[in-house]
């Protein structure tokens, strides 16, 4: 299996907001905590070692690339 980089989603918008909007009301602990279970949650729905690293090294990348645009 490789991992998939486009859109599954029928309505994007709706996906990121059901994500966003399950955070309101929570502390950034509680906000972190949720994260990382349904980080899990997913990885252990896709079952494929590979395609978790993959996902793991693509979102380091984002975060470097992330932090290099930030204004200094």
């Amino acid at each position: 299996m490789q991992l998939a980089t486009k859109s599954n989603f029928a309505n994007p918008d709706d996906t990121f907001r059901l994500v966003v909007e399950a955070h309101h009301g929570l502390d950034d602990e509680g906000s972190a905590s949720l994260d990382a279970a349904l980080v899990l949650i997913l990885a252990n729905h896709i079952g494929d070692l590979e395609v978790l690293r993959e996902a793991v090294a693509l979102a380091k990348r984002r975060l470097v690339d992330d932090r290099q645009q930030q204004p200094r």
